[in-house]
């Protein structure tokens, strides 16, 4: 083996590493960015069920869009500024809530059929809001917040 192709493979695997790591604080930044608008979700659709009796899909959707649009906001300025420039777009946006309806979907099921059979609503309402980590970051990460052409590697 040459001592070239020694330092190709030790500069593609730390190309790789840079890549993962720039993946796992990204994560890092939407789960602590997650963590503000759980609160947000929470304290909007704990208020709006038991203050204000609104039915729980109701407070949950309300809760959620007030949520989502907090979360574009933050997610675009900090943790996918490279990606989008930090520049807000209403195009964006719109991607941005349309791919965060799994989450919702997901959410509201998980809500309504923990607090229909088994649990209280405010312990459901924080279960459905783990359910949606995931399938959250996955779609903002890689369809709304992807590389675009002319933005720098990450």
């Amino acid at each position: 083996m040459r001592v070239s192709e020694s330092f190709e493979g030790l500069f593609r695997r730390l190309q790789e590493a840079w890549r993962e790591r720039a993946v796992l604080l990204k994560a890092a930044s939407f789960a602590t960015i997650g963590v503000i608008n759980a609160t947000i979700d929470f304290s909007i659709f704990a208020f709006a069920h038991y203050y204000l009796g609104w039915r729980i899909v109701v407070a949950n959707v309300v809760a959620w869009i007030i949520a989502v649009t907090n979360s574009y906001l933050m997610n675009s300025l900090t943790t996918f500024a490279a990606e989008s420039g930090r520049r807000l777009r209403v195009k964006d946006y719109g991607m941005f809530v349309a791919s965060q309806v799994g989450g919702l979907i997901a959410n509201t099921l998980t809500v309504y059929a923990l607090a229909t059979f088994l649990v209280a609503a405010w312990i459901a309402k924080l279960a459905a809001i783990g359910v949606t980590f995931l399938v959250n970051f996955s779609l903002s990460h890689f369809v709304v917040f992807r590389r675009r052409e002319n933005s720098p590697p990450h």
